[in-house]
Parts: structure tokens; sequence; C-alpha cells
């Protein structure tokens, strides 16, 4: 019985640093049922594939919340033809079922699930027959009364990542808040004591050897302690309980070594007359304070990271008109609806200047649509009846009706957000250096704060330094503890943790808006180390439509049914050769649209790198290459070789017929080379990156294609398992090798190779095997992804230098080895600031990503789009 398996995807706040995200992976992995499980430390995201029979959804949130982290579900199972409704007005269990069983009564739902304690209701359902706007329909018509009921989409928490506004109003209150005690404390300790008549105040003895100064200073720095600094001592006692350490501990221990010695110093004060000791309060309270600033503005840096995801999902209108229309398409009534409720087959009209709401088809009116936002297309795309329209796209022109054919989570705009989502989710392989040091590093880092108090006071306690080298308000172990405590808070593994993924985050954020989709961290590693990039031809380095130029019969045959007869056989195949073939034979007939006219066909039989076979009309058709005729046993007589090799010479790709085992005729397609491809070739060499062209078509064409673009290496007449052969045997060699291809026959080429980039206008078998979609049916943005990908693990590697520098210099500095030489001593308070501002550091390095800008020598002539 084969295994079943469900994804859910949860937010999870709380995680400070890699060790969180490493404990919670871990830590799940164990739990029966669990499959795999991976956290993104900068998306605050948990996806997590699992075995519903041995464990669902609701004790996974659990184990998480009991780890010590705030989780929230954002999905389960598949999202498409899936919709969640919030429930008003049902507050009993009758309540619910009776919805439930309204809505189990409607044609299309496939099932009904009922969340009575948080009164939501989970529809499965087939778009065809139904949709969200009538189930709401259906929940607000039940009940004893109309009303009784109010339903309405439910929009999980975080869905487009997370939003940081709850958040970062926390962390701004504390650090506020925290101020108000903070700031007293300092000028009570740093300020006060050099101004005589104030000085006199506060060296009043209470009790004892116990002064106003020190009481005051104790009063002041213990709210900040124990309510803003709660956090950390939550984060550090869960992190124990599961065996791990993480930065909360290091803050934990730091503020409270300075805060408990400083008590133990008030309270000998108290109850000696000879006592003489300095607290450290202002170090406790000034820590805290720095480190939550640091904190606020660290994820107000990290909520920049994420923009990308938040501008895509903003390009839907919130809402759209609905037409009800009669069979002959006159409008009855126009009605405005939330775009979320839009379903399949609804006519929506969109208005100049005014946004798609949802992709479909145009059934009425003409206009031109900005699809930039999509696709990176500057120029406005012409539309008429029967053209796909995307939405998200401007509208720039005349009134337009549009049937809706994706809705929801089905368009592009949801597909593309999901990409780039689970983009940011995926590991770049870079990111193991980082959670390799975070596993061993916060124990290190403790073991050598106490190593460095230690070694410090028994130096004080031998004699083996200068008594002049202690401060005069300080005694040996009073020193040695400022040098333990400022260890153990410039120590900061979040900068580690950080480097990599907000990078990643910034920078497939950034090729989203370009029309350059990158699939996760893995993909981005490895087009910047790309040594060699193969070029598929058609629809790649040629325009994508090609037009039949030149047909010849060498048997006798009615012209126009020799190409009903072929454009029958090449109905069901979705090769661009095939679209010029079919284009051409309804072009005969006068642009019918539909393809009812043409002969049944059975039998139909895609040969990959050969061409096709069907049975139309009950004869045998084989339309394709002589590879396919030989394979074949058919004999190809002199005059179709030579009208072929006469083809082939003008770059034309010349395709062979045959009827009942007999050459009927032949015909020539031209596919007219792209104009940027011969300039993106010379620009790629020129960033050490070699060109080659693999290709189906024949050596002739392959070759005088080749030529006009500039590439050198060619391989013609490959099958797709081929190319997949040739892309394995250049990485035998120790090259990385990129694929850059557009249709069906290209996906094991995309497949094999370190980096496969499918064209947009490719297909979505190709799309699906990619690694990188290129949105554009434009060569320049191969140069983008090798570009961006360059630029991005730049500064992952300055990210790490910062990072691991920061650490490897700070950390000794803390621990005094400059002290001997220079006098100079870090003090736990700037300690902590530099630690704070290393993580903000590196996630505004990751933000300069934002100015990424394509590289300036890509200005090649466009190719017009209409």
């Amino acid at each position: 019985m084969p295994e079943t398996k469900t994804i859910c995807r949860l937010r999870v706040k709380g995680m400070t640093c890699t060790s969180c995200s490493n404990s919670i992976e871990n830590n799940l992995i164990k739990l029966s049922g669990i499959k795999k499980a991976q956290i993104s430390l900068a998306t605050e995201e948990a996806v997590v594939l699992y075995d519903p029979k041995l464990i669902n959804y609701t004790q996974i949130v659990e184990a998480i919340d009991d780890m010590g982290f705030a989780t929230d579900l954002i999905s389960v199972g598949e999202e498409r033809d899936q919709v969640v409704l919030k429930i008003e007005g049902a507050h009993s269990i009758s309540g619910m079922h009776l919805i439930k069983i309204s809505l189990d009564a409607l044609p299309g739902v496939k099932s009904v699930d009922i969340d009575i304690e948080g009164e939501k209701v989970v529809i499965a359902y087939d778009p065809e027959l139904t949709g969200p706007r009538a189930f709401i329909e259906i929940v607000e018509s039940t009940g004893s009364f109309p009303g009784q009921y109010k339903a309405s989409l439910c929009v999980p928490p975080g869905q487009g990542g997370p939003d940081r506004r709850a958040e970062i109003n926390r962390y701004r209150r504390s650090f506020l808040w925290s101020c108000i005690f903070t700031v007293p404390v300092f000028l009570l300790s740093m300020v006060f004591p050099y101004v005589p008549s104030l000085k006199e105040g506060l060296d009043t003895k209470m009790v004892k050897m116990l002064t106003v100064g020190e009481l005051l200073r104790w009063l002041l720095a213990t709210p900040v302690q124990f309510v803003f600094g709660r956090q950390f001592y939550v984060g550090a006692f869960r992190s124990l309980q599961h065996g791990s350490a993480n930065m909360d501990l290091l803050v934990a221990l730091g503020t409270n070594a300075a805060y408990f010695y400083s008590v133990y110093t008030v309270i000998r004060a108290a109850t000696s007359v000879e006592f003489k000791g300095t607290d450290f309060f202002e170090t406790s309270a000034m820590l805290i304070s720095f480190i939550l600033l640091g904190k606020f503005l660290e994820i107000m840096a990290k909520g920049k990271t994420s923009e990308a995801i938040a501008k895509l999902m903003q390009l839907a209108p919130p809402t759209a008109i609905l037409l009800r229309v009669d069979k002959d398409g006159t409008v009855l009534e126009q009605t405005e609806i939330s775009t979320k409720l839009i379903q399949r087959n609804d006519i929506i009209k969109v208005l100049p200047g005014s946004k798609v709401p949802t992709d479909g088809f145009v059934t009425w009116g003409q206009s031109h649509v900005n699809e930039s936002m999509i696709t990176g297309e500057a120029n406005p795309v012409p539309k008429k009846q029967g053209d796909k329209v995307i939405g998200g796209t401007m509208n720039q022109g005349g009134i337009l009706h549009v049937k809706a054919t994706h809705v929801g989570s089905e368009t592009a705009l949801s597909q593309i957000v999901r990409l780039v989502e689970a983009a940011q989710m995926a590991k770049a392989p870079v990111q193991k250096l980082a959670d390799g040091v975070s596993r061993y590093f916060v124990p290190f880092v403790v073991v050598f704060a106490v190593a460095t108090w230690i070694g410090w006071f028994a130096a004080g306690k031998a004699n083996s330094y200068s008594k002049s080298w202690i401060p005069s308000s300080m005694d040996a172990f009073e020193l040695a503890l400022q040098f333990g405590v400022s260890v153990l808070v410039i120590a900061c593994p979040c900068a580690l943790g950080l480097a990599t993924p907000t990078a990643v985050m910034v920078a497939t954020g950034e090729g989203a808006t370009q029309g350059v989709l990158i699939k996760g961290g893995h993909a981005l590693e490895s087009a910047h180390k790309v040594h060699q990039m193969i070029f598929d031809k058609t629809g790649t380095l040629t325009i994508g439509k090609p037009v039949v130029v030149s047909s010849k019969l060498f048997k006798h045959m009615v012209l126009q049914k020799f190409y009903e007869t072929i454009a029958a056989a090449e109905a069901s195949s979705e090769h661009p050769l095939a679209r010029a073939i079919i284009d051409n034979a309804k072009s005969m007939r006068g642009e019918s649209s539909d393809l009812s006219w043409l002969p049944e066909v059975n039998n139909f039989k895609s040969l990959p790198g050969q061409g096709v076979y069907a049975e139309v009309g009950g004869q045998e058709v084989l339309v394709g290459n002589m590879q396919l005729m030989t394979a074949s046993n058919i004999d190809v007589p002199e005059e179709a070789i030579d009208y072929l090799q006469d083809m082939e010479k003008q770059a034309r790709t010349g395709i062979l017929v045959a009827i009942n085992k007999e050459i009927y005729g032949a015909l020539a397609i031209s596919d007219p080379v792209k104009p940027e491809a011969k300039a993106v070739v010379a620009i790629l060499k020129s960033m050490g990156v070699l060109s080659m062209m693999v290709t189906g078509d024949n050596w002739g064409t392959a070759n005088s294609i080749a030529r006009e673009v500039g590439i050198e290496k060619v391989y013609a007449e490959t099958r797709p398992q081929g190319k997949a052969d040739i892309v394995k045997e250049l990485q035998s060699t120790g090259k990385t090798v990129a694929m850059v291809g557009d249709g069906i026959n290209d996906s094991p080429a995309l497949v094999a190779a370190d980096v496969g980039m499918a064209i947009g206008a490719g297909t979505d078998i190709a799309i699906e095997a990619a690694d990188i979609v290129l949105m554009r049916n434009n060569l320049e943005d191969v140069v983008t992804a090798i570009h961006l990908s360059r630029k991005t693990f730049r500064r992952i590697r300055l990210n790490y230098v910062w990072a691991l520098g920061y650490n490897i210099l700070g950390i000794p500095i803390a621990a005094g080895v400059l002290f001997p030489f220079t006098g100079f001593r870090l003090p736990p308070w700037v300690a902590g600031a530099a630690m704070a501002s290393s993580s903000v550091s590196v996630v505004m390095s990751s933000l300069l990503l934002k100015n990424y800008k394509k590289p300036i020598n890509l200005t090649v002539p466009k190719f017009p789009t209409s």
C-alpha cells in the first residue's frame, strides 16, 4: 500500500538564531510520522512533510509550541481547490453541523471539515462546478432566519510572508519602556558621580555602607532585568530544555552575572560597616536595552527582505466587476465583488486603467495590457477576443470582458508567489557552514567566558599583573567579571545564521520582480559557478514562432488536403514546429479558430527528437525528420533529399511527410533568430561562460544558426536523452553546466544540468523541470540570472567575512587581549551594543541587493511584440 504524505506550512515566531531553527528541525524529525522538516530562520516558516495516519498538523503545532515557540498554521495539504471560511453566529455544535450538511449537499463539494472551536469550515471542491461565492451564499441562507450565520473568507496568518508589525511594535514598546529605567541608571552611574553637589547626595549612607545611589540603581535596574528582559530567560530556558543553546542563553548569562553580582554588593554593603564594592547595575540594564534596540532594528530590516512577495501579492486588485450575461453575451447585471470570490467561468469587466483581477481570456473588447509587473516585458501587449490575460496586469486601453479560467491559488500570480516563497525556504548548500558553526558556537563561548573570568581573576590573585591595571573603582574579581561578561554578550550567532538566508530572500525577490524566478538557494549557488551554457535552438535561440515558408509534393495530392492531413497528425503535439504547421493549415482555410474541420485522428504518438506518428482518416501518417523515416524503413527519394539539403543551406528546417509508408511531400519551416541572441552569447563569453547549442534539428540548419549567433560548438539531430547525456559528459570533466530550453524534449537535459533554465513561454513540463524560470521569452534574462547569482554570492561571502570576522576579532578583544598592551578594555554594555549591531549590519548588507541593476551592456534591440 503506498505511503500517504501531507505537507503543512506553519509560521514560527520567537527564533533568534540558527540554533533555534536547527533545534526545531531535529526535535520534529524525531516524532513518529514526520518524514521531513524544513525551518527557515529568515522567513520564520516551517514546512513539514508527514504521514497523516500517524500524526496530524495539530500535534505538530503543539510539539513546536512545547519547544517554546509561537506557531500559527498557514496551510495544510494541497492549497488548490480548497477554501477556509470563518463562520459568525454558529455558537453551537448543532449550528456548525447544520452548515456542514448544507455545504455537503452543494454540487461540486468534495469534502467539508469543521473546526468548532475556531468556528471555521474547510471546503474542498471542484472549481468547474462551484466556488467560494456559492459557499458564502449557502451559509448565509442557512438557519432559522435569514442572516443568522455570516461567512467570510479566512486568510491564513502570515500568508505571503510574515506580518512583522506586531513584533516590531512589541520590541519598540519594550525598548522605549526599558529606556525609561535604563537612562536614569546610566546617569546615576556615569554622570551624576562627577557632579559634586549630586555626588554628595548619592553617597549618603542609608544602612551601614549601603548608599542612596546603590539603592536607586538597584530599584531602577530590576524591572529592566526581569520585566523587559524576561523573554531572554524564557528563550534560554526552553532552548536548554531541548538540549540546545542559543543567543538568549548568552544574554541571560551575561546580564545575570552583572546583575546578581551587583545585588551581592548591595547586600554586603547593607550588612557590613567596612565593605566597599562596585555595582554593575548599569551594565545589565544597558545590555538589555541595547539588545532590545538591536532586535527592533533587525526585525525592521528583515521585514524589508520579504517586500518582494508583499508587492507581488498587492498586484491583484481588491475588487472586481462581475457581469451576469445571457446566452447571447448580453450583459444583464454587473456587481462589484471581492477578487477572492471570483469563480471559474465568471465574466469579469476590466475598465481602462484598472488591473486584470484573475487569469482568463478576452470574450469581448480590444485593448493593450501592460504585463511588465508579471513577465518583465516592457512593451504593452495588444489584446483582442480569444487572447489570454494574466491577473495583476494593467489594462491601458479599452474595456475588456474576461472569462476567468484560473482563480485563487491557480493564477499565474499565485504560482509565482508560491515559487518565490518556496525558493526563500530552500537552504543554499553554503548555509551548512553556519549550521555547523552554530551547533558548537554558544557552548564554546560560555566555556571561553568562564575561562576568561577565571584566568583574569587567578592572575590578579597571583599578582601576575600590576595593580595599576585595575581601575580605582574595582578590584581584581570585578575586573575579571567584566571581561567574562563582555565575552558572553559580544558573541553573536545570529549574524552567522542570517548571512545566507537574508541574501537569498532579497535576491529571489528581486529576481522575481525582473522576470527571473530562481527556485531557491541551491539554484543561486550553482548558477554563480556555471562554466558552460547549453542552448536549445527552437524557441530558445530562435523566436519560437516558426512559419511554413515552402512546401513540395512528390506524389499527386491536393495541397490543402496535404496540409490538413499534416495538421491533424500534429494537432496533439506541443512542439513549436507543430504550431506552425497547424497555423499554416488554418490560414489556408481562412483563419478558423477551432479545429473541428480536421480529419479524425487515432493512435497519436510523439517521437521526441524525430517527429510524430498518427492514423489520420484511416491512413498511417509520419511527420518528421530523416532519422524518423530511416528508423521506419521508408525510402526517401533523391528529390526529397535534395530539397532538404537546399533548405538546410538557408537555415530552414526541412520536414518529411510519409503516408502509408511512402514519401508524399516535404515542407520547410523558418524560425528567425532572436535579435538579442548574438549579444547574449558574446556577453556570456566575456563573463567566462562558454556557449554551445544542442538541438534535434538537422546539421545544416543547426550550423547556420550557430554561425549567426556566434556559437562554435554544435550538436545536432540529438534526441532528448542524448541532450541529457551531453550534459552529463560535460559534468564528468568537472564543469558546472547550465541548460536553457523551452520544450518537453528539453526536460531530461534541464533536470540533468546543474542549473536548468526554462524560457517562460515554454511548456509547463519544462518550467517544472527547471531551477530558474525566465518569465520573458528573452535571452537577456539568462545573463541576468548568472549576473544576479554572482552578485548574491559575493554578498553572502561578504556577510560571512563580517559575521565570522566580527566574532573572531570581537571575542578576544572582549576577553582583554589588548588590555595589557594598550590599556583598552571593552565595557560589557559596549560589547552588547556591538553584538546588537552585528546582526543588523548583516541584514542591511543583504538589503543592498535590492539595488541590483542588470548589466549595463545588455542594450540589444528589442524584438517587437506585435
